[in-house]
């Protein structure tokens, strides 16, 4: 079994099918709940699992990007999911869709690509870089606290309460955790992405973007709305990089509405 700790809703009856959910980072499945929620009020069972690592899965060295695409793969086998509508935000799209790419053949019927890059010639942000540093990224990573990391969040995402900075920040719980976001980040060459095509796979795209992203502009969703045709794109103004915690209803409601008309 993949081990993978996992959230999930069902609807009433059958499901019109699944949706995999991929968080992002610094988070965990628990970002997904709203988005959980609507999936299976539109009839689908959606599944949300917690990277190694991160919320409540352990870690499974190395924490490199590919390792991680490997664990997902184990856990869409194991757990029988597909053909899955791939649902995914920040470094879960870096993730799912290289997944969706290189495995999915066949197991792929949709995508919601939110606030990540998926481009050979990409460029990492300037807290990213300092994650690829050596000593920068350590001093980071090493150093912050609880309330460090609470005061970091809640400066960058404004709905973020409570509750979700405490699960999110079980990903710093020891060092092999901590460890593991390093790897993730200096594993993360774009290069590797030569080659790969999300038009291939020929399914149908919604794009839900928040349009103040400083992280992953909203210049990203529109060359993403370039390169798979028939992509559908939703921005919403005055919100951030965390759509799904900073406009929770919002962009579950842009899911499901995505959901039904598959």
């Amino acid at each position: 079994m993949s081990g993978l700790v996992f959230r999930e809703s069902r609807p009433e009856g059958e499901p019109r099918g699944t949706m995999l959910c991929v968080h992002g980072y610094p988070e965990s499945s628990w970002m997904w709940n709203h988005v959980l929620e609507a999936a299976a009020a539109a009839g689908w069972h959606a599944v949300a699992p917690d990277l190694p690592g991160y919320g409540d899965t352990p870690p499974d060295p190395p924490g490199t990007w590919e390792r991680h695409v490997e664990a997902l793969d184990r856990f869409v086998d194991d757990h029988d999911l597909a053909p899955v509508v791939l649902a995914v935000h920040d470094w879960g799209g870096l993730i799912g869709l290289r997944w969706a790419c290189e495995r999915g053949d066949g197991r792929v019927r949709g995508l919601v690509i939110s606030n990540t890059g998926f481009f050979p010639d990409g460029k990492w942000h300037g807290m990213a870089q300092a994650m690829r540093t050596e000593g920068q990224g350590e001093q980071f990573v090493e150093g912050i606290d609880a309330g460090g990391f609470a005061g970091m969040m809640r400066g960058i995402s404004p709905g973020m309460d409570d509750r979700a900075i405490a699960e999110y920040w079980k990903g710093f719980d020891g060092p092999e955790r901590r460890r593991g976001h390093l790897e993730m980040y200096r594993s993360g060459d774009f290069e590797k992405l030569e080659g790969l095509s999300l038009a291939a796979l020929g399914v149908p795209a919604l794009l839900l973007w928040g349009g103040d992203d400083p992280f992953a502009p909203v210049a990203g969703a529109h060359r993403f709305a370039r390169e798979i045709p028939g992509a559908e794109l939703t921005v919403l103004d005055g919100v951030g990089h965390f759509v799904f915690d900073d406009a929770a209803d919002e962009a579950a409601a842009a899911v499901a509405s995505f959901l039904a008309r598959l």
